[in-house]
This record gives structure tokens, sequence and C-alpha cells, in this order.
């Protein structure tokens, strides 16, 4: 990404603005899961990214990267990762699914590396270790961190939704970001399978953008990501991975893709999914 406006937000802001809908691409290239004219490995994979974010992109608001599914084939695959990042438009919003979590001194090797190497304008993380762990990534001006709170796969509950002090665990996590960090750079990621949770959420964290998995494959609450994934300071943004990514697996899957993304994103458009007032 070159020429990347100075504050990722507002050319979020201006993507959900001019689209009139919080459209994020998720990229998650499995080996197993790729069009039946691909190779399974890493040629396979960069092929596979490159052409639903050719494809598709033009659709959402963001791209957001699983960087596992890349880093599986070592240096190849990180190199095949930062030449898709180095490719996309430059008013894209690139968040880097990530995950990362750890003490200050290697949380600043991993922001130096998603942020100051590859560019990205958002990562996500785990809160885990507390504050220390998440500042080295605010050190770097206007980029986002996008907090695990609630997500959406099956067992997230199992530690998640343990009682502490007389609320659940992820709700600590929630009011504990929307306290410590007020500006918009911290966000949250609330899964739309877990839609009460998603409503609580909201209100416990007025503030901060979400951004919600698991609407698609996972068959989450769209309505309810919908309505509740943009704070008062910063917008969020629904994440839509292998319902347009895998729409096909045949000759036509770029195209299959563009079509999946533009209907996903016609969907929001007729629900009113704009950024609030």
């Amino acid at each position: 990404m070159t020429g990347v406006a100075a504050d990722p937000l507002d050319r979020l802001r201006a993507r959900i603005a001019r689209l009139g809908a919080p459209l994020c691409l998720g990229i998650d290239p499995h080996p197993d899961a790729l069009p039946d004219e691909l190779p399974r490995d890493v040629s396979g994979i960069e092929r596979f990214a490159r052409g639903v974010v050719e494809a598709a992109s033009e659709h959402a608001a963001a791209v957001k990267v699983n960087v596992a599914f890349f880093e599986a084939f070592g240096s190849a695959g990180w190199a095949a990762l930062e030449r898709l990042v180095a490719d996309l438009p430059s008013d894209q919003y690139l968040v880097l699914d990530a995950k990362r979590g750890d003490i200050g001194s290697t949380a600043d090797r991993y922001a130096a590396s998603l942020f100051g190497l590859l560019g990205a304008d958002a990562v996500t993380l785990s809160p885990y270790l507390g504050a220390d762990a998440v500042e080295p990534f605010l050190a770097y001006p206007g980029r986002v961190v996008y907090l695990l709170t609630r997500t959406s796969n099956p067992s997230a509950g199992t530690l998640q939704d343990l009682p502490v002090g007389g609320m659940p665990l992820h709700e600590h996590v929630a009011t504990w970001a929307a306290g410590q960090w007020t500006d918009g750079r911290v966000g949250l990621v609330v899964g739309a399978t877990a839609p009460a949770e998603l409503a609580r959420l909201r209100r416990l964290a007025p503030a901060l953008g979400f951004l919600v998995p698991g609407v698609g494959a996972q068959d989450g609450d769209l309505g309810a990501a919908l309505a509740h994934c943009h704070g008062t300071a910063a917008p969020g943004l629904v994440s839509i991975s292998r319902a347009i990514a895998a729409a096909s697996r045949g000759d036509g899957w770029r195209a299959a893709a563009a079509a999946s993304a533009q209907s996903w994103l016609g969907r929001m458009q007729e629900a009113g999914a704009t950024l609030p007032a």
C-alpha cells in the first residue's frame, strides 16, 4: 500500500460512506479450500488471495487478511503476504488478523512487523496480557487494534463467559478497554454468532468500533452486526470471509467471489448500514 492517507480511521470512514456499508472482505486461504484449478501450495494461496482481492475488494470497506495462512509456508508464505499487501489499492483499509499478544518488548517487535514492515492499518490482539502488551502497537500514529473480546468460534464462551466479579469475563475486557482508550484507536472483536452479547457490549462500550466476524458461513446475525458495529468514536466492520471467497471452487471462482461480495454489500445497504449520525 503506497500513498496511504495519514489517518486510517478517516480512510475507513470515507470508504464506508462511499459504499454505504461496513463490509470487510476476509481472506483466509486454506489449502484444502482452494479452487480446483489451483495448486495446494504457497503459489496457490497467493494466486487465490490476489484473485479474490482483485475481484471483490472494490465492494468492501476493508480487507482482513489472516496472517496464519501465509505464515504456515515459512519464508515463502511471508514473501507472498508482503506482495499481497503491498499491491492493495492505496485507499483500502487493511486489517491483519494476527491475534498477537505478548509482553511489551515482544509486542514492540510484533508491532514493528505488522505495522512497520507490512504497513497494516489495524491488527487483532489478545487482551490477556494487559495494557503494556497493547501500547507498543498504539505507538504507531493512527493505527488501530481490535481486542479479542467475545469471539465467534463455538467454544468461545468456555473462558470468555466465565463470571468474574458478577459479570462475564468478556464484559470486563470491554469495560476495561472503553475506560483505558477513548480516541477510537482501540476496538473490540465481537462475533455476530452471539447477538445478545454483541448488543450488551455495545451498551458497555459505546465509543469503540467493533470488528464483527461470524456472518456468512458461521450463520451469525447480520442485523445485530450492522446495528451494533459502529461506535461513537470509530466506525465498525462486519467481516465476511468464506461466504465470499469460497463462493465457488470452479473455473468462475473470481466472478463468483465478486458477485457474492456485491450481494452482501447490497444486503447491508438495504439495511441502512451507514455510519452513525
